[in-house]
């Protein structure tokens, strides 16, 4: 079975159901009453603009739609499609209708800047890209640059003279399925990771990964037709959408909200009646912090049915899982581990019932295996630091076009991830440190080359490194260690006055003036640096939790 014909058997059975709820707070307008002036047990949903459903009937119907729609501009079974927009209902049938036509879905992050967009473009192969309005000046400086994307489609009202009307052209296209055959083995998606260096990698999927994603998700959380899901995070992110995948094969409902302050995700718990909830680290610590400082009252929510809180996406601090516990103490807690090269979260995971084990990342997941191993590929003793490696359904075909840095980390049918990490006696998995540099703050990758290649554009700086410090809300922040010309002086408001130019969350959140260390090979001495600034760091973060 391919990942598709679990849409067309929702449509079949359910199909009069919602699939899908969109909700975007910022887009509330004239509510005749307040969100107070309703009862938390009966709770009525009036019409608001800021709220909309697709049931699973027009879910299948859109995304059949957009495969005719590639069919009939004579896109090829194989072609990749990139997707450049923000979470919205129309995301999800645009990206099952691209593998409906036997096309490859190519997700691109929507922080991407014209250049990383241009770039991803290239890499993929990309013929056809679908398109938000919050993408179009940042397509505009590359149009003549991107020579293979012949067609693009808009999402949206007032169209670009570049794209065409994506919405108005599925009128003229058929509701039916197309006649597309597609196999496990097929071909079904891109998507787009990094190293050290911040140049993003294609990493290749075949349609078995996504359909192992469903199994592997559903088995682990248990998703029943009665759930409803909130779904908050970015959806070209593998985590996100593949966590909705329990929610697809169990045929229940989803909520996309498009917001992070703790009242709008306990509001639209309680409104859509959530079951469960995932939550990157710093807005679980939003919400706690809200409800500590009294801007949150859980009083004015119905919260009873929140069955599962579960994490992904960076290392979660015990305490944070403790201190949530004493607040909600009748949920669930699970957290999972994956890459996008594994086909997001589950390849190694918790388990609801291993609480006691807050800390570890968990065991490996449904279908998968795990290993932690030496630089000779051997399984080392209990508590012994090692490279982790998965193997399992969701492995990536390859780095597409880059066999050089796919036999990297392919060897023998296993994912060596990279990821250092520790077995206890009990068989549970600890990360220790990452290989590589990439910081993950909020649940996003910064590039630290990326960013020290930018600040060495400063006139005033010698030497910069970049690394990775440990922070309460963030998980991690980034932190530049920048060394000063002879002669010069600078100051913390003067570097971060030049990083206007880099995108917010790009930028860094600490600045220290320091001599840089390399070592005898001209590397940087990152390790060094992270023992000297970050133990300090993770001392303020523990005192204060």
């Amino acid at each position: 079975m391919v990942i598709t014909e679990l849409l067309e058997k929702n449509a079949r059975l359910y199909g009069s159901e919602v699939s899908l709820v969109e909700i975007n707070p910022s887009e509330e307008r004239d509510r005749a009453v307040t969100w107070r002036d309703y009862s938390l047990i009966e709770m009525s949903r009036p019409d608001a603009p800021y709220r909309r459903e697709m049931t699973w009937s027009q879910f299948d119907k859109k995304a059949n739609r957009v495969a005719n729609l590639l069919l009939s501009r004579r896109v090829k079974k194989g072609a990749k499609v990139g997707i450049l927009l923000m979470n919205c209902l129309e995301w999800l049938p645009i990206y099952f209708g691209i593998l409906k036509a036997g096309c490859l879905a190519v997700p691109m992050n929507f922080r991407y800047t014209s250049e990383e967009i241009q770039y991803c473009l290239d890499l993929a192969d990309v013929e056809v890209l679908v398109l938000g309005p919050e993408f179009i000046s940042r397509m505009e400086p590359i149009l003549d640059k991107i020579p293979g994307v012949h067609t693009m489609f808009f999402v949206g009202k007032e169209v670009p003279s570049f794209a065409e009307n994506l919405w108005e052209l599925l009128g003229y296209c058929s509701k039916e399925a197309p006649a597309i055959n597609l196999s496990e083995d097929d071909l079904a998606a891109i998507y787009f990771s990094s190293g050290t260096t911040g140049f993003p990698k294609a990493i290749l999927h075949s349609h078995r990964a996504l359909m192992g994603a469903c199994l592997t998700e559903q088995k682990h959380h248990g998703q029943t037709r009665e759930d409803v899901f909130l779904c908050i995070p970015p959806l070209y992110h593998t985590g996100a959408k593949m966590h909705w995948f329990g929610s697809l094969l169990s045929g229940s409902r989803a909520v996309l909200l498009r917001g992070v302050k703790p009242e709008w995700i306990l509001r639209a718990i309680t409104e859509e009646k959530c079951t469960i909830v995932w939550l990157l680290v710093p807005w679980a610590q939003d919400i706690l912090d809200a409800i500590d400082a009294g801007k949150v009252d859980l009083s004015h929510y119905y919260l009873d049915q929140w069955r599962l809180m579960h994490i992904g996406a960076q290392p979660v601090p015990p305490s944070l899982i403790h201190r949530w516990q004493k607040v909600f103490p009748h949920h669930q807690y699970d957290t999972n581990y994956g890459l996008s090269e594994s086909i997001g979260p589950g390849c190694v995971h918790l388990g609801v019932e291993n609480i006691q084990k807050v800390g570890a990342i968990g065991k490996p997941g449904y279908l998968w295996k795990a290993r932690v191993v030496n630089d000779k590929g051997q399984d080392v003793a209990t508590d012994e630091v090692g490279e982790l490696i998965v193997q399992g359904p969701g492995v990536m075909l390859c780095y597409y076009k880059n066999p050089e840095a796919s036999a990297e980390v392919l060897k023998d049918g296993w994912l060596y991830t990279g990821d250092m990490a520790r077995v206890d006696e009990d068989g549970f998995i600890y990360l220790v440190d990452r290989k590589k540099d990439v910081i993950i703050s909020g649940g996003e990758n910064l590039y630290p080359v990326q960013i020290e290649d930018f600040l060495r554009k400063h006139n005033k700086i010698k030497d910069v490194a970049v690394i990775g410090l440990p922070d309460k809300r963030l998980g991690e922040i980034a932190a530049a260690i920048i060394e000063i010309k002879e002669g010069f002086t600078c100051s913390e408001k003067e570097i971060q006055d030049f990083c206007q130019e880099l995108p917010r969350y790009k930028r860094p959140r600490r600045i220290i003036f320091s001599r840089v260390p390399r070592n005898a090979t001209g590397k940087i001495e990152k390790p060094l640096l992270r023992q000297t600034y970050g133990r300090t760091r993770l001392v303020e973060a523990q005192t204060t939790n």
